[in-house]
């Protein structure tokens, strides 16, 4: 049987498709089950210390105020909901970075339990005082495109919303920021909303950089909402 050449190439691109779809569904709805499973158990902040320190503070620091050279992010007081799905996403593939996957991969702390008792502990964390910043020359116009797009989700202290899962952006260093909104708009972050892509896209670099000097400069905790766990464990 002879098939056309173009028809041949359309049905299997049409179907590599559909297969990536789905696949793109199954991470989703792993990462989903596993932050789910995650946030549902008891917390030990203290062994996520000791994990911390192990396989986390060569890159995030001893303290997790992160490291500008490689743009690895300040974690410190950041939100333990928050924290939780990313390390999901991370191991679930849900975000490009192959360093972290590597980590999140290890059999030592690639289990549900591991990422509650890490987020814990960095979620008790104080921030870092002093972070990297921007040279602060457009600072203004940062704050005008922050609290026009990005306040309603983050909050207009960008502290993250009550639930936990919007990120704080306070005490975050400036050369992790401008990494972040790059890749976003580049997609390397599948999970985040596509109308979010597409707006990191209309952002010119002078755009990016101005919103990440303005965050870079934003000081105090995130969302003062919290809870115990039934383990005593007071998260946010």
């Amino acid at each position: 049987m002879h098939i056309n050449n173009a028809r041949f190439s359309a049905i299997f691109l049409s179907a590599c498709l559909v297969l990536g779809t789905r696949a793109s569904f199954a991470s989703e709805e792993n990462a989903d089950r596993l932050t789910q499973a995650a946030l549902g158990m008891d917390a030990h902040p203290e062994q996520g210390a000791a994990t911390f320190a192990r396989y986390c503070s060569q890159c995030h620091g001893l303290k997790a105020q992160g490291d500008a050279a490689s743009a690895a992010p300040s974690l410190a007081g950041q939100r333990f909901a928050y924290l939780v799905r990313q390390i999901a996403n991370l191991g679930s593939a849900e975000r490009d970075d192959a360093a972290m996957y590597h980590v999140v991969s290890n059999k030592a702390i690639s289990d549900p339990q591991t990422w509650s008792d890490v987020a814990s502990y960095l979620n008790r964390m104080m921030p870092a005082a002093d972070v990297e910043t921007g040279d602060g020359v457009k600072t203004a116009l940062g704050r005008g495109i922050f609290h026009e797009q990005c306040a309603s989700c983050h909050q207009k202290d960008a502290s993250g919303d009550r639930e936990g899962f919007v990120p704080s952006l306070r005490h975050q260093l400036y050369t992790y920021l401008v990494n972040q909104l790059h890749r976003m708009a580049g997609g390397h972050r599948h999970n985040v909303d596509q109308s979010l892509v597409l707006f990191m896209r209309s952002l010119d670099e002078s755009d990016m950089v101005a919103v990440a000097d303005y965050l870079s400069r934003l000081r105090g905790p995130g969302s003062p909402h919290q809870r115990m766990l039934s383990n005593g464990v007071v998260v946010d």
